[in-house]
């Protein structure tokens, strides 16, 4: 999933949550939260997996020699 979706997807939750419901539609699906915790947990995850796209988390780069004697 690109950043850009996450985003939309993100600001479709929060307007959601705002707005007092718990249904979301997004391609084409629509998703139902039971509680306001579920939904706030499913915001949590989106914004998790921003900032891990926005800071470039899992490229790690560990440089290393090696010195042939």
């Amino acid at each position: 999933m690109t950043l850009d979706e996450l985003k939309l997807r993100h600001s479709t939750l929060l307007a959601a949550r705002y707005s007092g419901t718990r249904s979301v539609s997004y391609d084409g699906k629509t998703v139902s939260y039971a509680t306001d915790a579920e939904l706030a947990a499913a915001i949590g995850d989106v914004e998790r997996r921003i900032a891990k796209l926005e800071r470039g988390a899992g490229r790690i780069l560990r440089p290393y020699t090696v010195k042939e004697l």
